[in-house]
């Protein structure tokens, strides 16, 4: 096989061993910090044509697995909860009790995870500059609340992380102690809890699990940072247990962009990241009101249409993006239902 057959191959294998593994655990949550592996050098037709039946089919896969990756564009939102995080850690950082939080709300797609995924990225690298010889250190935990969950549920999401042993005969007070041992000892500073719209405190079970995240919070030094839909529409916000939420964090929402220079530099960005043959630069900037309408100006549908359309350009040979291939590309049902709202106009 050649440098660059080579090269490929071990992509390809990096991309598979990254599959099985999940930023709920520390070995995911690290290998997501790591930098991406370089972009195969796109190649001109002729040396394309040359290559070996095998070489290019690798070639080929490696090109599949690069817009196959999801690309972190700092975007405002995304700028702006680093900043507000990155604050509020150096506020907490003598708190003796009642440290101040984040919450990350609004609508889905519109960019909540990688917001304070980047957030704790930034935090955890920032750390490890500052402390390159101590391998012991958490600096970030990252859990998500599963759907129903209970309060034993949400402390066992922690042990998962930490991979600590969490066994059925283990109640939640050993659990709890488990993990608050270990984030101290370990100097955790920073905690991000996602899907938190999972929680509601209208149920004694939703109630349960906001009080052992309190429990949590007052027990580890640490800044806790929320992420949920519509959280300022919930009931986590009301009632007494959500009146000590909202007078200790700040809410910081996320919305679909409007159509203007920050949509138009992102399909721009976007569009820069295309390793095709074929494809004229500038199509998707002529495209971006378009695609705008399409994806109702979600984030999260313009990255997966645009890498959707990539991915189909490759399979069937065409090597570039057209409207019509925009088009076949399906995407998620809010993204759909608000384009056949458009095309049916205003209603009478």
């Amino acid at each position: 096989m050649t440098d660059r057959g080579h090269l490929t191959g071990t992509a390809l294998q990096a991309a598979d061993e990254q599959s099985g593994l999940h930023l709920t655990t520390i070995p995911g949550w690290r290998r997501s910090l790591a930098e991406p592996p370089a972009p195969p050098a796109l190649l001109n037709a002729a040396d394309y044509a040359r290559l070996p039946g095998i070489e290019r089919d690798a070639y080929d896969e490696a090109r599949l697995d690069h817009h196959a990756r999801l690309l972190v564009v700092a975007t405002s939102a995304v700028r702006h909860t680093v900043t507000c995080g990155r604050r509020l850690v150096l506020l907490n950082r003598h708190a003796i009790s009642a440290r101040r939080g984040l919450i990350v709300s609004g609508p889905a797609g519109t960019g909540k995870t990688i917001a304070i995924t980047q957030l704790g990225r930034a935090h955890e690298l920032l750390d490890r500059a500052r402390h390159p010889h101590a391998g012991d250190r958490i600096p970030v935990v990252y859990i998500t609340v599963p759907p129903a969950a209970t309060a034993r549920m949400v402390a066992a999401e922690f042990g998962r992380f930490l991979g600590l042993p969490v066994r059925s005969r283990l109640n939640i007070t050993d659990i709890i102690e488990a993990v608050v041992g270990v984030l101290t000892d370990t100097r955790c500073g920073l905690i991000l809890v996602d899907e938190l719209h999972n929680i509601s405190l209208t149920s004694r079970t939703g109630a349960e699990v906001a009080d052992t995240l309190k429990y949590f919070s007052e027990r580890i030094p640490a800044t806790f940072v929320y992420a949920g839909i519509d959280i300022e529409h919930s009931d986590l916000l009301s009632g007494t247990r959500g009146a000590q939420i909202a007078g200790r964090f700040t809410l910081i929402t996320t919305q679909p962009f409007p159509y203007g220079p920050e949509w138009q530099g992102l399909v721009a960005t976007l569009e820069q990241t295309l390793l095709l043959h074929a494809h004229k630069p500038g199509t998707l900037t002529g495209l971006d009101r378009y695609l705008h309408d399409r994806t109702g100006g979600m984030i999260g549908a313009l990255s997966h249409q645009i890498r959707g359309a990539a991915l189909d350009a490759i399979l069937t040979g065409t090597e570039r993006i057209t409207r019509k291939g925009l088009d076949t590309v399906p995407l998620d049902h809010t993204a759909e239902t608000t384009r056949a709202r458009a095309k049916a106009g205003p209603s009478r």
